[in-house]
Parts: structure tokens; C-alpha cells; sequence
């Protein structure tokens, strides 16, 4: 039977360091592709035409192009900005809605972007208006509108929503320096065992938002331990990009393998008092209802 070719020095080596643990199944069950890309990335691409345009028909022309390119260029920034915004929103259970509605401020800006390119052609004014209004419509059933209201915050206290927000926000800045540091180390493993323990940071992060009472329990990890982790990691991948010290990398695998199942086990604990605290008020609510006559089959 054939078998897949590794080693030490493969990009995907069969051989397992001591200090790593099997990864689980579904580590990456909520993993989904980013839509930032593709499409978007076209948009950046389709206006530069406008920059052969912009010269050789007079200055009018050139300022009319030139400011139509930097119209769509702004554009499509807004609308990248606002498809990473929404895949937040959406990743979040409770989530507040963009403050800035970025793909709607694309789509206008791209109506206006067309319709001053559609003007510097020669095409006047009622042209330009069509191009305006077709961008603008063609832009938005392309791309949607952002989320216009806030999810999942009915019945919620507002003071601790806004906490709970503070704090998510903060671990998700750590997280991303986690992950611009360790592309430094140049090392696929060690890029795999952080994206696996940011998953069970980003489980504990779903499960106080779920319920913002456990803020409280939580706020040491993803505070002091999640910066603490942040800061190991920017300093391995300075030293092993220089170096490619194996004790640096062995003593960083076994803190990420520590944190890791130090983070499971809270989030299990915080899932566990979420489930007693509702064994609680149901037994309280059977109580009242017996006592003003109603009895519940069990």
C-alpha cells in the first residue's frame, strides 16, 4: 500500500513532537472560508484602466479619472472592510450591529465612482446618472447589506453586554497578534497548534457571550493568561526565526499544550454551571407552581 511520503524536514512531517497533543475531531468544526477575497479582490482590479484614461484627454479628464479611480479604490477597501465586519457579526451569537455600514457605503461609492468615469467619457450628464444608479443597485445585490440590527441582546442587561464586548474584543486583538506572530517562526506546526488553541479560546469567548454572568469566572483567561500567551508567542517567533532553537520550540508546544486543555477544562466548567443554574430555576418554578395548585407530570 503506498504511503504518504514525511519527514523531518516536509512541510507536513508524519513524525509527532512529545509535547503535542492529537488534535480532536471537529477542532475546526465552525472553521468556514472567509468571503473577503475573490470577488472583492476584482474590484480592486476592474478601475486601473481608468489610469490610461486619465491621461492624454485634457486636465479635466484626468481629474474627473483619476478622481473616479480613487472612488472605486475607496470602494472596494469599504466593502472588503464590511464582508469581514458581517463574518464577525455573523461567527458571534450575540453581536452588535457595524457601527459604520461600510458595504452600503461601498455600493454608493461605486455608483458615484461609474457614473464620474461615465461623465469623463463624454457620456453627460443623464449617463452619468444611469451609471450611478445601476452601480449602486448592481453593487448591493452583489455584495448585500450590512447587518442593520444588534443579535441576540433581547432580555439581556445592557451594562453587561457592553462588558462582555470590551472583553471579546480585546481577546480578539491578542488572538490576531498571536497569529501575525507565529507566521514569523516560518514553522506549519507551530502555526496548526496555535490556530487549534485559538478554537478553544474562541469556544470560551461563544460561551460568555452565550451568557455574560460568566465574565466574571472567565475574565482571568481571557485577560491576563490570553496576554500572557500572546507575549510567549511573540517572543518565540523572534527567537526560532533566528535560530531554530528545538528547546525554545519544545517549551513553547508544551505552554500551548497547557493553556490549551487549561481553557478546555474552563469552559466545561462554565457549561456545567450554566446547565446547574437552569436545574435551579426550574426547580424553583415547579416549587411556585405547586404551591398555587398547579402539579407538572414529571
Amino acid at each position: 500500500m503506498a504511503q504518504r511520503y514525511g519527514g523531518k524536514y516536509s512541510p507536513d512531517p508524519t513524525d509527532t513532537d512529545p509535547t503535542e497533543t492529537t488534535p480532536d475531531i471537529g477542532t475546526y468544526r465552525d472553521a468556514k472560508r472567509t468571503r473577503a477575497g475573490g470577488r472583492v479582490n476584482f474590484l480592486f482590479l476592474a478601475p486601473l484602466p481608468l489610469i490610461w484614461q486619465a491621461f492624454g484627454n485634457g486636465a479635466s479628464a484626468m481629474a474627473l479619472n483619476l478622481l473616479a479611480l480613487g472612488t472605486l479604490l475607496l470602494a472596494a477597501w469599504l466593502t472588503r472592510e464590511g464582508i469581514i465586519a458581517q463574518e464577525a457579526y455573523d461567527a458571534r451569537k450575540v453581536a452588535r450591529r457595524p457601527g459604520v455600514p461600510r458595504k452600503m457605503a461601498g455600493s454608493l461609492l461605486t455608483g458615484i465612482g461609474l457614473g464620474l468615469a461615465g461623465f469623463a467619457a463624454g457620456g453627460g450628464t443623464l449617463a452619468a446618472l444611469v451609471y450611478l444608479v445601476a452601480g449602486t443597485l448592481l453593487h448591493g445585490f452583489a455584495f448585500g447589506l450590512d447587518p442593520l440590527r444588534d443579535k441576540g441582546m433581547e432580555g439581556i442587561d445592557q451594562h453587561q453586554t457592553d462588558r462582555v464586548a470590551r472583553v471579546v474584543d480585546q481577546a480578539e486583538a491578542h488572538l490576531a497578534a498571536m497569529r501575525d506572530a507565529i507566521l514569523r517562526s516560518g514553522d506549519r506546526q507551530a502555526e496548526a497548534r496555535v490556530e487549534r488553541f485559538q478554537t478553544k479560546v474562541r469556544e470560551m469567548l461563544r460561551t460568555v457571550e452565550e451568557d455574560p454572568r460568566d465574565l466574571t469566572a472567565a475574565r482571568r483567561y481571557l485577560g491576563v493568561y490570553l496576554k500572557g500567551a500572546t507575549d510567549a508567542t511573540i517572543k518565540f517567533a523572534d527567537i526560532y526565526a533566528r535560530s531554530r532553537d528545538a528547546g525554545a520550540r519544545s517549551d513553547y508546544m508544551m505552554l500551548l499544550t497547557d493553556l490549551e486543555e487549561n481553557f478546555t477544562a474552563k469552559t466545561r466548567k462554565l457549561l456545567q454551571d450554566n446547565n446547574s443554574d437552569l436545574e435551579i430555576e426550574i426547580s424553583v418554578l415547579r416549587d411556585r407552581l405547586q404551591r398555587e395548585g398547579i402539579h407538572l407530570d414529571s
